[in-house]
């Protein structure tokens, strides 16, 4: 795992925002091809090709902290990319971060990672993005050829305790640009300070061309959809499935080692975060079938992993910032709850001689019995599942004192070829309103509220 400390460098200088789509270049410039030319027998000689923009998506802001701020990209030829940010539309006295760490920068052809840190917590900052150019022939021969600079200046806000109360959940995307479309466009239209992309963002990613398009460069109407909008992300099962899956923080970024605790190196994504009054932790669940299975040909370790969570989710609950929220709601991409008695709770590696209806998990009975101690001593009031592909709402019974809230997949209405109303996708978006946390679940697909509901405080 690539370590990306920043370099710092202040500038006083006063960058106008304008709003112009296509990236301008710095002083700078590639050498432009020359007009094609023609010998005394008419051949034209060979004209070199005018480089492609080197900035080749939007930005995607990525694992927001109270603190820090993740900024990524696509490139298309090898540079070292920068962030500029302000606490002032005008860039006033912008701060320039460069990708990658100390004693070198950051140097490739394909994505651009820059992490922001010593934030204020909940406080709005302006931010553009560029990218030197860069001519590599060798350890001896390298020179920056171009700067490439987007003009646009876009904003975020940091999470913190004086942060709105205010989130948004997806889920289980899969690729389909259709149902992703609908998504995105109505996350625009709620203006959330904070998503969660609560798993299955992809199928499987075999290349790292088809991980970048899940995230940076998606067949979408918006794909300035988290240019704002930060995102905190929650691996689905499906999202460990591929070899390029295997390195998906190249694309989406862990937190710095330093936000974490050394004992808790590999949970660059697990989370703990206040939105307000809201306390949002993010868990991961792991695949979908035991270690054991032989499909899996003893590469996977989610148990451990599963272990390893729990202690960490032990202590976070105790932190004074969490403990003291009036809200708290847990992310994870499989349930941790099914009524169904025929639902595999993902303990088995068969269907049992028939008593489940598949043989991989339905919901997660081991990180049921793992975490949900935790979340009844800490009076957790609502986990947000996934993975099922059909809206459902399980509220508090017995000894479950959380609701759970599973969200919809990204079929529009049709399953294999037949028709089920059941089927739509979802935004989950959450919103403290009049003393009160008001879950509402949007079916994008067919315009409507398809479930509400409201909880009180903690006690």
């Amino acid at each position: 795992m690539a370590i990306k400390r920043r370099s710092f460098i202040s500038g006083s200088a006063v960058f106008a925002a304008a709003g112009i789509a296509s990236p301008v270049l710095g002083a700078e410039k590639p050498q432009a091809a020359k007009p094609a030319s023609s010998d005394k027998s008419g051949n034209t000689a060979a004209v070199a090709a005018e480089p492609q923009p080197l900035i080749a998506s939007e930005p995607m802001l990525q694992n927001p902290a109270e603190t820090s701020m993740g900024v990524a990209w696509a490139v298309s030829d090898m540079a070292n990319g920068f962030v500029d940010y302000s606490e002032t539309p005008d860039m006033s006295y912008a701060k320039r971060v460069k990708c990658g760490g100390f004693r070198v920068t950051g140097m490739n052809s394909t994505c651009q990672q820059v992490r922001l840190t010593g934030l204020k917590p909940a406080t709005r900052y302006w931010y553009r993005i560029g990218a030197d150019r860069i001519s590599y022939k060798g350890g001896y021969a390298m020179k920056r050829v171009g700067t490439e600079i987007d003009p646009r200046i876009r904003s975020f806000t940091t999470p913190g305790v004086a942060a709105k109360s205010h989130f948004c959940v997806m889920n289980d995307t899969h690729m389909q640009w259709k149902a992703f479309e609908l998504v995105t466009q109505k996350l625009a239209e709620l203006a959330p300070p904070l998503v969660v992309w609560n798993g299955d963002a992809s199928n499987t990613s075999e290349t790292f061309a088809k991980a970048r398009d899940v995230f940076l460069t998606p067949d979408v109407t918006r794909k300035d959809y988290a240019a704002e909008c930060p995102v905190l992300f929650t691996n689905g099962n499906h999202d460990y499935r591929g070899l390029y899956n295997r390195h998906l923080e190249d694309i989406f970024m862990f937190r710095q080692p330093e936000e974490r605790d050394s004992r808790y190196w590999d949970l660059g994504r697990n989370f703990a975060v206040r939105q307000g009054d809201i306390a949002m932790i993010g868990l991961d669940t792991g695949e979908d079938k035991p270690d054991r299975r032989d499909v899996f040909a003893g590469l996977f370790l989610c148990e451990p992993y599963r272990r390893l969570q729990t202690q960490w989710l032990a202590e976070v609950l105790e932190r004074p910032d969490i403990a003291s929220a009036p809200y708290i709601v847990a992310f994870c991409h499989i349930p941790l709850f099914d009524s169904n008695p025929r639902s595999n709770p993902g303990d088995v590696c068969d269907n049992g001689g028939g008593r489940y209806d598949h043989d991989f998990a339905i919901w997660q009975k081991s990180c049921s019995e793992m975490w949900g101690p935790l979340f009844v001593k800490h009076r957790v009031q609502v986990v947000i599942a996934a993975h099922e592909h059909k809206y459902r709402y399980d509220a508090p019974a017995g000894a479950r004192t959380w609701g759970q809230f599973v969200g919809g997949g990204p079929e529009l209405g049709v399953v294999r070829g037949k028709a089920d109303s059941r089927r739509f996708p979802t935004v989950i978006e959450g919103k403290v309103e009049n003393g009160s946390l008001k879950i509402t679940v949007h079916d994008v697909f067919n315009r409507r509220i398809a479930g509400e509901q409201t909880f009180a405080p903690r006690a």
